[in-house]
């Protein structure tokens, strides 16, 4: 089924990450951390749908997505950012394996925190954030989106690191197994991960040799 939605505002929340507010479609729902496929609802996009993640709540009167501007790529995020308010877009049913399914770890790379992002904001309306950790990998600092916002519900649990910061001692700082041992207490709860495909697969190879089980892992199949 395909919903029809208008572009209410953007807003830049690093120097190139947007959130795009819409109306909320009638009748459409999800759960937090599944996708939705988005189109533009033009002649030059409307066959190009890509999938992304709605950041606010299911009980939110509007929609927002938070969404990277890729110039290298195929051209629909920049399209995306460059849509002026009224602009109609057409979304897909959600889809997806990532949903909550208990307290733990989320590990993410960049802008694929968005799943993760819309669990916390969720779990910090239930007043249940306690509990659970955020490790999150970006370039630099300037990269990472809604810093505030997640050091606000997880504190000293919110995890950065950065694999091209020039900051002394953080040049260079990747997740593996290493870091996981120093900074996870306790490997017996879930682990949910989203990454570009390979970090996807290199986190869960490294949490499996941590003794952590397939049926803990939660991430998109």
């Amino acid at each position: 089924m395909s919903y029809d939605a208008t572009l209410l505002m953007t807003q830049f929340v690093t120097h190139d990450v947007q959130r795009l507010l819409l109306t909320r479609p009638e009748g459409f729902d999800w759960q937090p951390g599944q996708g939705v496929k988005v189109r533009i609802d033009n002649e030059e996009w409307r066959d190009e749908g890509r999938p992304f993640t709605p950041t606010s709540l299911p009980h939110d009167r509007l929609l927002e997505f938070v969404i990277k501007r890729y110039p290298e790529g195929d051209g629909l995020t920049v399209a995306l950012h460059a849509l002026k308010p009224g602009a109609g877009l057409k979304l897909s049913d959600p889809f997806g394996t990532i949903t909550y399914q208990g307290s733990g770890t989320f590990i993410a790379a960049g802008t694929r925190l968005t799943p993760f992002l819309g669990i916390l904001r969720q779990l910090a309306a239930d007043d249940a954030v306690k509990g659970h950790q955020l490790l999150l990998t970006n370039k630099s600092k300037r990269d990472v989106i809604c810093e505030k916002e997640l050091q606000h519900y997880l504190g000293a649990d919110c995890v950065l690191t950065f694999t091209r910061e020039q900051e002394p001692g953080r040049q260079g700082r990747r997740i593996d197994a290493d870091f996981l041992k120093s900074h996870v207490e306790s490997f017996d709860g879930m682990f949910y991960i989203c990454g570009p495909d390979a970090f996807v697969e290199s986190i869960n190879d490294h949490l499996q040799g941590l003794d952590v089980q397939p049926k803990q892992l939660v991430y998109e199949h």
